[in-house]
């Protein structure tokens, strides 16, 4: 069996461009990279860099193979792979999907990140299970043809915000074709089942996993209908709910083999600090 190793996904290290990003994960020891797929709006480009904004470190939707050639010569030089291509893509969005499949296969990315229908109480999850479940099975037979694996995130806010819920999704898909990406940050915010049970459910499709978290906390607010107001934010590493010594030791037990990429929001450190500290603390539970 193999052994797990280390990424970062870019929406992290948003001061970072490609070289920079690559040369820092390098440094603290990481081994792939997970590389951000959206447009930084022209409006935000001389703002403050940011995770959603300002993302210095992110492939544009209607890329040119120069733009490609960037990430792939930034990764190259620091002796990083390409290990996905991570876009905000829509269910149902077939021409955004393929391009994203032919950015990975320039950058020789294994995974892409597939859209996953949000959950607002607008539309019946009869509906929207329905419709995903049609997206998939056409996402399937494309990532067969471009030979890269796409996975859906575990993800609060989604139909898929459980590995119960997740797993309905593609339990009849080809596990080479379609996996998961299992996120317990995520879960904190909505979705939290047993590790390890999840882990197991997911069987072959368990894709990758993100590491980052989260806690739940009063905001000192009182409804008018007398229930207290509680948010859900993000939390250093070590600081929050999830329990990553547990979670490591049941992705060992499982026999997981692939990457840990962090993902982490809280603003603890500054990014090249948090790329350090969270190889640390991982190679230490490994």
């Amino acid at each position: 069996m193999g052994e797990i190793k280390l990424s970062v996904f870019t929406v992290a290290t948003p001061d970072m461009g490609p070289g920079e990003l690559a040369a820092a994960a390098r440094k603290a020891g990481l081994h792939g990279i997970e590389w951000r797929c959206q447009d930084v709006p022209e409006n935000r480009r001389n703002e403050a860099p940011s995770f959603w904004g300002n993302n210095r470190c992110s492939i544009p939707t209607r890329w040119e193979e120069a733009d490609l050639a960037a990430f792939r010569e930034a990764a190259a030089g620091s002796g990083m792979e390409s290990i996905a291509v991570v876009p905000y893509l829509k269910p149902g969005d077939f021409e955004a999907l393929e391009r994203v499949l032919k950015a990975a296969r320039y950058l020789g990315a294994k995974m892409i990140r597939l859209g996953v229908h949000g959950y607002d109480r607008s539309r019946p999850f009869p509906e929207l299970f329905a419709d995903q479940k049609t997206y998939l099975k056409r996402a399937e037979e494309l990532c067969g043809s471009y030979g890269v694996k796409g996975i859906i995130e575990i993800h609060h806010g989604t139909i898929a915000a459980s590995a119960s819920a997740a797993y309905r999704l593609v339990e009849d898909r080809d596990p080479d074709r379609i996996g998961v990406l299992f996120d317990p940050g995520n879960m904190v915010y909505e979705g939290y089942e047993n590790h390890r049970m999840g882990l197991e459910l997911l069987g072959p499709y368990l894709a990758h996993v993100h590491v980052k978290n989260a806690q739940w906390t009063r905001s000192g607010e009182t409804r008018e209908d007398g229930f207290d107001r509680w948010l859900c934010g993000w939390a250093g590493l070590t600081r929050g709910i999830v329990d990553w010594p547990q979670v490591v030791a049941d992705l060992k037990a499982v026999g997981y083999n692939g990457y840990i990429g962090v993902e982490d929001f809280s603003g603890e450190f500054e990014s090249g600090e948090m790329l350090a500290n969270f190889s640390a603390v991982m190679n230490r539970l490994l």
